[in-house]
């Protein structure tokens, strides 16, 4: 079976999944793509660009058109109707324009030439791309969840045919298909470089507003107060510069601090086996690659207990590792420092439960669920 995957913003994570499902799938899957640049101008002019690219160059036609959310699928589909016109079509959310969070700063962020104000053309992408997919998936449960709460009161903002049946028939054709991560890219273990014995804490993940940084640094400046021993490794993506908040709590944090910047893929991988503890502090997650990647590798994750992250962690898990609110966060970072062994062993059990969420694992399902909504879709029409 053919599939054409069209991946607008060919980076990060999303590059990760689409090339990940490419390596591992059993099908043959063909990769249409633009760089990570410009994410509004990807929602706009990506589909003009990729529709042409794929009329000038496309010698076969695929059995399935798999695209991202950041794609406006409804443009596509009308430039490519000549040859698209009978491919089922499956839409992969990896976000959406709706529910993501906005900055406080309104001068800052995604929306700063808005004023802070949600731009809802985006959301409007995102919406007309699910009404023009054959199947939707989500990420998450969550993710899923908190997309279709939030899109009734996005239709009624409208002055008129306002579409609300629209809302049962998206939620119809939608399902949850886990993100696949290539995991095993971490074996095997490594002893950690370091054979201190100060338990290790670690933040992997982007240094943007909605993984709430400044909260995070600021635990770690308690903590470092109080007189607790501990290292701190920084090694997330970054975009800009960080924020003040979060200068002052590396100064701060001083000698602690023995990484800071993103790690290339060898040291990444060396801090993910040395490392004790990973926390979040997001306002904002709908799947967390990179807290599965610091699971996986044995580090103790301390994560809020809302988002995505229930879904990450066993239930058996949940007493442990979710935290509720700041107090809590503290006293269950203090307990996971101070007792290290205790914290490995709950990581190293913790551990096996990640692979389910591996490529070796998923691939499989997607393979079955693609090639069925292939085989029912052509059935139909």
């Amino acid at each position: 079976m053919r599939i054409l995957l069209i991946s607008p913003y060919h980076g990060g994570s999303h590059q990760a999944w689409a090339e990940g499902y490419r390596s591992n799938s059993a099908h043959e899957v063909t990769l249409l793509t633009l760089p990570a640049r410009f994410w509004k101008w990807r929602m706009h002019g990506g589909a003009v660009t990729l529709g042409r690219q794929w009329l000038a160059d496309s010698t076969a036609s695929p059995d399935l058109i798999l695209a991202t959310d950041l794609l406006d699928l409804t443009t596509f589909l009308a430039l490519t109707r000549k040859t698209t016109a009978s491919i089922p079509v499956a839409l992969y959310m990896h976000e959406n324009q709706l529910t993501y969070p906005l900055p406080e700063d309104p001068a800052t962020g995604p929306m700063r030439r808005q004023l802070g104000e949600r731009d809802r053309h985006y959301a409007f992408i995102n919406y007309a791309s699910m009404m023009a997919a054959d199947r939707v998936f989500f990420n998450s449960q969550y993710h899923l969840d908190a997309f279709f709460a939030a899109l009734p009161p996005f239709l009624r903002h409208y002055p008129e045919y306002n579409e609300m049946d629209t809302v049962e028939l998206l939620r119809q054709k939608s399902e949850v298909l886990p993100v696949g991560v290539d995991l095993r890219r971490f074996d095997p273990a490594e002893p950690p470089a370091d054979d201190s014995s100060t338990p290790l804490v670690l933040w992997n993940q982007r240094l943007e507003y909605d993984k709430n940084p400044e909260a995070f640094i600021s635990a770690l400046v308690e903590l470092a107060h109080e007189g607790l021993s501990f290292r701190v490794a920084l090694c997330g993506e970054r975009f800009g510069k960080p924020g003040k908040r979060w200068d002052a709590g590396v100064e701060a944090l001083g000698e602690r601090v023995i990484y800071n910047g993103y790690a290339d893929k060898k040291t990444y991988r060396r801090l993910l086996w040395e490392s004790t503890v990973t926390l979040s502090t997001a306002s904002h997650e709908y799947f967390g690659i990179s807290i599965l990647e610091a699971i996986y590798c044995h580090t103790f994750p301390l994560l809020p207990a809302r988002l995505s992250y229930p879904e990450l962690i066993p239930t058996q898990f949940h007493a442990a590792c979710l935290y509720h609110g700041r107090a809590d966060l503290i006293k269950r970072l203090r307990r996971a420092l101070s007792d290290t062994a205790a914290t490995r062993t709950t990581a190293a059990g913790l551990a096996a439960t990640a692979v389910r969420f591996d490529w070796s694992n998923l691939r499989p399902r997607y393979d079955e669920t693609f090639e069925s909504l292939a085989g029912s879709t052509k059935q139909v029409r």
